[in-house]
């Protein structure tokens, strides 16, 4: 939903990201009860709060910017590797069992992100590909790293003053890099903050912070996947309210994502059994406690 009111808003890259980020803050609150009931957050949830924020900011622009160099096909493309990177940081960093039927089928979902992005029709059609490609890449870096601290942001029950945090630093970077770049615009019209405040309340407020919320409970892999789902979503809403004509091929990657969703993510007795590392550690604290 958020790329189709982007796209109807006229909002280039450096607003976008700034105004979809600044409705939010005062919305978020809702946190004000979590902070009243456990406290201040610890250092080490403030440093994720911090660095997520800077990182999902960097991902808002480095996308846009590649958007404009490179295409909307490649750039999309490119920019959901990140189911790979985040399985791959939660292999590395956590030491968390990455499934045999996830590995299996990652080349099916790959090969439905590349058809959905319409990569085949479109190609590398901006000005610059190779930046483009460069600031595609990087906003893949910046996503997962994103949604790596994004997901250890929610353990020890500081998950709302978390987001809240990584939204508050989201909007200050976002306007310090579209100034940078010079596509900050600062009294763009009633449309497009009208259009942008509905990104910011669906998006930012509902979508990630049910991400936030929920993504610790989830092993890695299957909230990488889940989050496929959204490029389908704006496939689908594309051709709803834009009047867009996606191609067979793109209707074929979007089955194949959903098909991929479905067997990655049910089903399997370590999906059941295998939560994120927040679960392995309550488990055993649980274990112990019963042993002691």
């Amino acid at each position: 939903m958020s790329l189709v009111c982007i796209d109807l808003s006229g909002a280039d890259a450096g607003t976008a990201s700034a105004y979809r980020c600044l409705p939010a803050v005062p919305a978020l609150v809702l946190a004000l009860p979590e902070y009243r009931r456990a406290g201040r957050p610890p250092r080490p949830q403030v440093l994720y709060g911090l660095a997520g924020g800077a990182l999902f900011a960097g991902d808002m622009l480095l996308w846009a910017k590649a958007i404009t160099e490179v295409g909307a096909a490649l750039s999309t493309v490119l920019v959901n590797v990140q189911v790979v990177l985040v399985s791959f940081l939660a292999r590395a960093v956590d030491r968390e069992r990455v499934p045999r039927r996830f590995l299996l089928w990652l080349p099916v979902l790959l090969a439905g992100v590349v058809l959905t992005g319409g990569l085949f029709e479109q190609g590398a059609s901006g000005g610059d590909p190779t930046a483009g490609a460069v600031q595609a890449v990087l906003a893949a870096l910046s996503y997962s790293g994103f949604l790596f601290l994004l997901r250890r942001g929610g353990f020890a029950g500081h998950v709302r003053t978390t987001y809240t945090l990584v939204i508050c630093v989201s909007s200050v970077v976002s306007a310090l890099g579209g100034a940078v770049w010079g596509t900050l615009g600062l009294a763009p019209s009633w449309r497009t903050l009208g259009w942008l405040a509905v990104v910011a309340l669906s998006s930012q407020i509902v979508g990630w912070l049910l991400v936030a919320v929920n993504s610790p409970r989830l092993p890695s892999h299957i909230g990488a996947v889940l989050l496929l789902l959204t490029p389908v979503g704006a496939l689908a809403l594309g051709a709803l309210v834009l009047g867009e004509r996606p191609t067979p091929a793109q209707w074929l990657g979007c089955g194949l994502i959903m098909l991929s969703a479905y067997v990655t993510t049910g089903g399997a007795p370590g999906n059941r059994d295998g939560g994120g590392p927040q679960q392995t550690r309550t488990s055993s604290s649980r274990s112990r406690s019963r042993g002691g």
